[in-house]
């Protein structure tokens, strides 16, 4: 976490955290707010974590979002949602040709066709199967999910 920045407690209608989450991020990456990550603890209903740059940065993020109901008052301290929190560091199955599932960002639930793997920047280079034109387009690796391997359908080998 930046020495600059606090984390603040978004209330949110229980089981609808992932949507808030969603539209809050959208709304940071739209209008520029410097609002650095937005958390949904495991095991932590009604809630949300958005570490901001300013009480002020964290509400315009959550304005207007459906199911947020309000930044608590006082920003939270990190230790008190540290134990909630996971790094977690994976390594992903993920080869070339895969058919994935694109699971976050403007893609979402869209299918694609792996074509290219960057190990070392996290990202994977896919092409959107319902595409006119395909168009290689670049994206976390934690973004994607295998649904299929190349061959796998057909019952055979690479």
């Amino acid at each position: 976490m930046d020495s600059q920045s606090s984390i603040f407690a978004l209330r949110t209608t229980p089981n609808r955290e992932d949507q808030v989450m969603d539209f809050v991020s959208s709304n940071a990456t739209k209008k520029g707010i410097e609002a650095y990550s937005v958390v949904r603890p495991h095991g932590l209903r009604g809630y949300i974590f958005i570490e901001a740059k300013t009480r002020t940065d964290a509400e315009q993020a959550a304005a207007g979002v459906p199911y947020a109901r309000g930044i608590l008052p006082k920003p939270v301290d990190y230790g008190e949602i540290e134990h909630m929190l996971e790094q977690v560091k994976v390594e992903r199955d993920i080869r070339k040709n895969d058919i994935v599932e694109i699971i976050s960002g403007a893609f979402k639930r869209e299918q694609a066709k792996i074509t290219r793997i960057d190990k070392q920047k996290e990202e994977v280079v896919v092409e959107l199967l319902e595409a006119a034109v395909p168009i290689p387009i670049t994206v976390r690796m934690d973004a994607v999910k295998v649904i299929r391997r190349e061959g796998e359908s057909k019952g055979e080998e690479e």
